[in-house]
């Protein structure tokens, strides 16, 4: 049986590093950034994209804003929850910057129960020198909730860092596999990516 869950994907930065430019509307290999993100969330039963309204989205798919706007991530977390209203006990939380995820959320899926059963707030990627990528991951609606609320007990989630967020959840971690948590964060870091892609297809081929 399929994991019951909702999505919030966060594609409200500014684009400063790509020169002003969205980044969920950069293309990687002829798709925008953020429908190969969307493509992770097809098993979910709403989305939520934290984007501005010149950042079209599918129909079905829920746009919202943190206000004021450029909160940073965890301000773009609460409006994605606030959004979806009543849902799922598990959201999946992802950055539009990971062209890889589609890839990876399958099997963070299948491997989430057994761990959350085991007693984790969520469970997020790992790369291979253990670094967890919080963006990618699938958390316990309330407790991702109960570390909001501690946030906002303090300074808020505006400017908070995920890290804060996150220091409060017992997360399990699924290791990742070859480029899944590579983010695109530059023009370079964009161009290198489609570089590696293409010279694995041309191997495996």
């Amino acid at each position: 049986m399929a994991l019951a869950h909702d999505a919030v994907v966060l594609a409200g930065g500014t684009g400063r590093r790509l020169g002003g430019v969205l980044k969920p509307q950069v293309e990687v290999g002829g798709r925008r950034l953020l429908d190969h993100v969307l493509d992770a969330t097809a098993g979910a039963s709403r989305v939520v994209v934290v984007a501005p309204g010149t950042v079209p989205v599918p129909d079905g798919v829920t746009r919202t804003l943190e206000d004021p706007p450029h909160g940073g991530p965890v301000a773009g977390i609460v409006a994605g929850l606030r959004a979806l209203g009543r849902g799922e006990a598990l959201v999946l939380v992802l950055a539009c910057d990971l062209p890889g995820v589609a890839a990876a959320v399958p099997r963070l899926l299948t491997e989430a129960p057994g761990l959350l059963e085991a007693g984790a707030d969520g469970v997020v990627l790992s790369d291979g020198a253990g670094r967890e990528q919080w963006l990618l991951g699938l958390y316990s609606r309330p407790a991702l909730e109960a570390s909001v609320a501690s946030l906002s007990a303090g300074d808020g989630p505006r400017g908070a860092s995920v890290r804060a967020l996150v220091r409060p959840l017992r997360l399990g971690a699924v290791a990742a596999r070859h480029g899944e948590v590579r983010d695109i964060d530059t023009w370079a870091d964009r161009d290198a990516y489609l570089r590696d892609e293409t010279g694995r297809s041309t191997g495996d081929s």
